[in-house]
């Protein structure tokens, strides 16, 4: 394979190097199930309660599609980017790439109802955090105090679903004070970045103060997992680029292998994960890269929901 990267002017120089990378999930059209093949696939092949789930609004037309990206066990070829080639500045992502469009089944996008009968992905969850009977059933007082915290969250659309979005701004809400509450992510006096793959959330602590985050993320699909434990940022590079499926990794920092933080240019609350790597909105990406230096250590664990 050719490890490709771009150099300051749109100008592409050449690395000979097996890439390794994961990005992002397609965004199917709503009102169509995404493909279960591999590339492209927005939701899984087959069984579970999250097959065939799609965003609820449909992406603008300026929205670009994701395609996923392999992750492999062989590291990219390391080398060091020149001072210049630093300068240059990934793109920016376009209006509404990360917007909370929530995932909902077909039927009640295309529909539009304005309160879903349907039990979601992360009913329980949702029902938990709400503090309403866990029963994993949808019930119109429900749907009333999940459309509640939609419409006060700004998650479209606010139709009581319990999705990936939902349950993902709730993981994010209940952590913002104090991500390490429950002590998961081991205390150094170095800087130590936390990637908790139960709660799909990333930040970065020194002791036991927290210096970046916590932040939304999105780890490695069932198959694919983003490999738990201790790791070491061992490569950064701003604007690395995937060959494989021609597509971009802005401020990649490898940890695992192929595996590494980096941007991605669409949602992030989808059904499934990556392919491995810790994928998170550019302007998370873009802070993170200015926190994290190389040899900073990494720390992985949980499950991610569905895997």
């Amino acid at each position: 394979m050719i490890c490709r990267r771009t150099e300051p002017g749109g100008r592409i120089k050449h690395r000979g190097i097996a890439v390794l990378l994961a990005a992002a999930t397609a965004l199917p059209v709503a009102g169509t199930a995404a493909a279960g093949t591999s590339g492209t696939s927005g939701a899984p092949a087959s069984g579970g309660p999250e097959t065939g789930l799609v965003p609820g609004v449909p992406p603008r037309p300026s929205q670009p599609w994701q395609f996923d990206t392999h992750d492999q066990m062989l590291p990219p070829k390391v080398y060091r980017p020149s001072k210049k080639e630093h300068t240059v500045e990934p793109r920016d992502a376009p209006k509404g790439a990360y917007d909370l469009i929530e995932y909902v089944p077909p039927a009640d996008a295309v529909t539009r109802v304005s309160c879903s009968k349907q039990a979601g992905p992360y009913q329980r969850q949702v029902e938990r955090w709400l503090k309403r009977k866990v029963d994993g059933k949808q019930s119109a007082a429900d749907c009333k105090a999940i459309r509640a915290f939609q419409e006060k969250y700004k998650i479209k659309p606010a139709i009581g679903f319990a999705g990936p979005v939902t349950w993902a701004r709730m993981m994010l809400i209940s952590a913002r004070k104090n991500p390490n509450a429950a002590k998961k992510c081991p205390a150094r006096t170095y800087r130590v970045a936390c990637v908790d793959l139960s709660r799909q959330l990333t930040w970065v602590q020194k002791g036991r103060k927290v210096v970046f985050g916590p932040v939304p993320m999105r780890s490695g699909r069932a198959g694919y997992r983003t490999r738990s434990g201790w790791h070491t940022i061992y490569w950064k590079h701003k604007n690395h680029w995937s060959t494989l499926y021609n597509q971009p990794m802005p401020y990649a920092q490898f940890f695992s292998g192929g595996q590494a933080f980096h941007a991605v240019y669409g949602s992030i609350y989808t059904t499934v994960g990556s392919w491995g790597c810790v994928n998170l909105t550019l302007p998370d990406a873009r802070k993170l890269w200015n926190v994290l230096k190389k040899n900073d250590r990494v720390y992985v664990w949980g499950r991610r929901p569905g895997t």
